[in-house]
């Protein structure tokens, strides 16, 4: 299979790209070169958000069995780069996300009046919000490539090594730190997201079958838990951290955001958890996605960032993630958390 990545040097394009090669494809990556590639792959260089940022592309006498497009910022670049590759590229594959459904979102329990798409998107749109701007690409894709030869990958949450969002890296990091930790209750409240390499091996599984339309993808529901999360970072880390289970009514009322300054976490039994941990992937576990444990990807996430200097990349254009120190002090010391299990104790049998 030849292969053009489109970005292939962070996160969910350098996996897809490490994928790729491991399987023997011929990889080529387009990419700005602010980043190194990983080995075994091709580089072409340029900006596809300049004027002729496409030349290097345009020029190159190479075709491809398929497309991975990772954009998330002006619809019109992916607009552009599809209509320069068709006819030169099979099918055009774009990482999109479940951002682009109207809220709510649809779920796996079937919320009422979800599944429309978010409006005033368009394909030749210049940047917007991140919602739109998904949507954009997503129309850009089909209009260029028409709906036969191409793939909407509607992505959950995404963890794994090179992460440069800040979720699971800041988790490894505050725990790393040691003492006692705002753990986000309840401990077994179950969470839903999909190591980056799983996402990329079901995309490259899609392109040798040959799939198209919209697709959920992320874990299936249940696959981890808030408790397993967390005590794998403290394994991980080796610290002397204390992970203390507050109730989710303390955390709302000290004023504390889900989601942004508790990553993952959304309190249970709200609208916003069943639409972020709630999602139906039954179309795609039929067409092969496989999930390796929590375990692993927290493992290798710490691996991964202590080799780096123990800092993570964040990208410019997402919010900055993570609770207040001085915030989870005062909470701590109102009494709002509950010593936890150690991690032996926490998977014993008993």
């Amino acid at each position: 299979m030849r292969l053009l990545v489109l970005g292939g040097t962070e996160f969910v394009g350098r996996a897809v790209a490490q994928a790729a090669v491991a399987r023997g494809w011929e990889v080529t990556v387009f990419h700005r070169g602010r980043h190194r590639p990983p080995p075994g792959v091709r580089s072409l260089h340029g900006d596809r958000t300049a004027p002729d940022g496409l030349a290097v592309l345009a020029a190159d006498p190479g075709g491809w069995d398929a497309v991975i497009d990772t954009w998330s910022a002006e619809p019109r670049a992916v607009l552009a780069a599809a209509r320069l590759l068709r006819g030169r590229a099979a099918r055009y594959v774009y990482v999109s996300s479940r951002s682009v459904y109207a809220w709510p979102w649809p779920t796996l329990d079937g919320t009422p009046g979800a599944g429309a798409l978010v409006e005033g998107a368009a394909a030749d749109a210049g940047p917007t919000d991140y919602a739109r701007d998904k949507r954009g690409g997503e129309l850009a894709a089909v209009e260029a490539f028409g709906e036969e030869d191409s793939l909407l990958v509607r992505a959950g949450l995404i963890l794994g090594p090179h992460e440069n969002v800040g979720r699971l890296p800041w988790w490894l990091t505050r725990i790393a730190r040691g003492g006692p930790v705002l753990a986000p209750g309840p401990r077994e409240l179950p969470v839903q997201f999909i190591d980056a390499r799983d996402l990329a091996g079901w995309l490259l599984g899609a392109v040798e079958q040959s799939l198209s339309g919209p697709y959920d993808l992320i874990g299936p529901p249940g696959h981890g838990t808030m408790g397993e999360l967390l005590d794998q970072c403290v394994r991980v880390t080796g610290a002397d951290a204390e992970l203390r289970w507050t109730d989710p009514e303390v955390i709302l009322a000290a004023g504390i955001e889900p989601w942004t300054e508790l990553p993952v976490w959304v309190p249970p039994d709200t609208e916003l958890y069943a639409c972020v941990h709630r999602t139906d992937v039954s179309r795609a576990l039929a067409t092969g996605l496989v999930c390796r444990p929590p375990a692993e990807t927290v493992a290798d996430t710490w691996r991964w960032l202590t080799e780096i200097g123990g800092e993570a990349p964040i990208r410019p254009d997402r919010t900055a993630t993570g609770v207040d120190p001085e915030v989870e002090a005062r909470v701590l010391a109102g009494g709002g958390g509950v010593p936890g299990t150690t991690p032996e104790e926490a998977t014993s049998d008993d």
